[in-house]
């Protein structure tokens, strides 16, 4: 029973009811989705564990979509699922995965033009058949075309946080067995890079036949590729292939180091070891044909002259020549978050209360929170004006007295007009104790227009921090066009934190981009975007983020208890 599967046709089932007109049902299966796919337990255990009501204890999972996923473990099947599916043959989530097509507009492409599929799309933008549509033009066409082709330069790569549940979980089964010692993630998963090509797994134990036999029967596995005495090959229900090799313990720390790091830092340290008489390989450091080092990958390292380095930083980026001066950054932890700066709630497009978001902090160990509900300008998401600002102010005074163990801070997620001013009054912004400001709109700025619009802003005396800078959602859209360089420089000199954004689509800053920053002394803020108390957990994503930016605790404002973080900012 796959995670992965059923999140896939929740939210399908999302996209039809959403084409069917039908109210408040999309969003409810979207939600579910989303919760599904983050779990880290399997979605059959949680049901055989608990049954029906542990289902409705999913976030955003009613007694309804509890039904349907209990059929889906039954069955294999939801009927539901499959009417809507017969009444759209559409490949939906693949179409929707391009930008600015959403569930209205499949349906118009299919039922004036048959389109089912993404190639189907291209074929009728190529032949301009899209523009003859009402709300459509030639600009329309260009989007998309050029949505598709960027989608497909990510082919083949999965996010990091959407498969890290699902990795999590393997992992454990394999560590739960008797006849595994130990079982270790390797390549851009243990570097938590932000997308994921493929899974290798390095696994310790004294019966190889027996690991691989287990391997290939795991719930997550859809087909053998290649199954051998000490490798298995396998590709995964979520689409993705997963290597499994079981190794003696004098060679794992080897292998870990050989599958850890980018090719580029590991064709570096090759080289390295080449130059002092040594091979380095998967199976050890050898002299002439004697095993110098293997068991792990600090004494490798050490036998090379350098110090053992973060998985993070493996990507020859500098780490090499910090390493032999003994000049490694001290990175940020991931318990060293005390607070998180950008919170959405049920006032804007959130979906829980802020006593609700408050107290799933508080049991996740924060010590504080920012409620950072967006504002008018983003009337889709129900954004408040000043009136409603200054009520939602009040409402928070009334819930802290209502909740102990964390602060819950006065804040706002203000929208940066086309012009570079705010969609909210001076004189409001100023009473609240943190504001973020976001683009949300005109994307296609030029690089001038965009980077001009976003100094003004942040030169706003109110403005503490930017959120998602560059405005990418990662195989989704790509950045907007700024000038990263002056808009660092421009936060430097108005004291604007910049925002690392973790949100598994968003990962906004770059890697690149954070360690510019931090070079600049620029301050960071690490945000979950929480709309839903199961998101806090997602501040994992941005810390792994940061920490590939070079970031040490020092760097990142709420790494401080909240007074200390607030004498931080503006």
């Amino acid at each position: 029973m796959s995670n992965q599967g059923l999140a896939k046709i929740l939210g399908e089932m999302a996209a039809f009811l959403d084409m069917k007109e039908v109210e408040f049902k999309p969003r409810a299966y979207e939600h579910a989705a989303f919760s599904v796919q983050s779990l880290e337990e399997g979605i059959g255990e949680i049901y055989k564990k608990g049954g029906l009501k542990a289902l409705e204890d999913i976030s955003g999972v009613g007694q309804g979509i509890a039904e349907r996923i209990e059929e889906y473990i039954k069955t294999g099947h939801i009927k539901d699922y499959e009417k809507l599916k017969k009444q759209f043959p559409i490949e939906v989530e693949e179409l929707m995965g391009i930008e600015g097509v959403g569930p209205k507009l499949v349906k118009k492409l299919y039922q004036e033009l048959r389109i089912k599929n993404q190639d189907d799309l291209e074929r009728a933008a190529k032949a301009g058949k899209l523009r003859g549509l009402e709300g459509l033009g030639e600009k329309s066409e260009q989007k998309i075309l050029k949505g598709i082709e960027f989608l497909r330069q990510s082919h083949g790569r999965f996010l990091l946080g959407h498969i890290l549940p699902t990795v999590r979980k393997m992992l454990d089964d394999l560590r739960g067995l008797p006849y595994i010692k130990r079982a270790e993630p390797a390549g851009s998963i243990r570097r938590m890079q932000e997308t994921v090509g493929d899974l290798d797994i390095l696994v310790i134990s004294d019966m190889p036949a027996k690991v691989m036999d287990y391997f290939v029967k795991m719930s997550e596995v859809q087909e053998i590729l290649v199954k051998g005495p000490t490798k298995t090959s396998v590709r995964l229900k979520m689409g993705m292939n997963a290597d499994v090799r079981v190794l003696p313990p004098e060679s794992f720390g080897a292998a870990l180091q050989y599958f850890t790091g980018d090719k580029y830092h590991n064709i570096a340290v090759r080289e390295i070891a080449i130059k002092k008489g040594y091979k380095l390989n998967e199976y050890g450091l050898f002299k002439s044909k004697r095993l110098v080092a293997g068991k792990t990958e600090e004494e490798i390292y050490k036998k090379l002259g350098m110090e053992w380095m973060e998985p993070e930083i493996r990507t020859n980026s500098g780490e090499i020549k910090s390493s032999f001066k003994g000049e490694l950054p001290r990175l940020i932890g991931y318990d060293d978050l005390r607070g998180d700066l950008q919170v959405q709630t049920d006032w804007t497009d959130g979906e829980h209360s802020i006593k609700e978001m408050a107290e799933a902090a508080k049991k996740l160990g924060l010590e504080y929170i920012v409620i950072t509900d967006h504002t008018k300008r983003l009337a889709m998401a129900g954004g408040l004006d000043e009136k409603k600002l200054t009520k939602q102010m009040a409402e928070i005074d009334k819930v802290q007295k209502q909740i102990s163990g964390i602060k819950i801070l006065k804040g706002s997620e203000v929208d940066i007009l086309k012009d570079g001013t705010l969609d909210i009054n001076d004189e409001v912004l100023a009473k609240l104790d943190v504001v973020g400001a976001s683009v949300h709109s005109n994307f296609t700025m030029s690089e001038i227009e965009m980077t001009k619009r976003i100094i003004r802003a942040i030169e706003n005396p109110n403005i503490d921090i930017l959120f998602h800078p560059t405005g990418r959602l990662i195989q989704k859209r790509e950045p907007y066009k700024v000038n990263i360089d002056e808009l660092i420089k421009a936060a430097k000199r108005t004291k604007t934190v910049l925002e690392v954004n973790a949100w598994p689509e968003r990962l906004d800053l770059k890697d690149e981009y954070i360690r510019k920053a931090i070079d600049t002394g620029i301050k960071l803020a690490i945000d979950s975007d929480a709309h839903d108390i199961s998101h806090f957990k997602f501040l994992e994503l941005g810390i792994a983020q940061a920490r590939r930016g070079w970031s040490g605790k020092k760097d990142v404002i709420n790494t401080r208890v909240w007074r200390e973080m607030l004498k931080l900012l503006k």
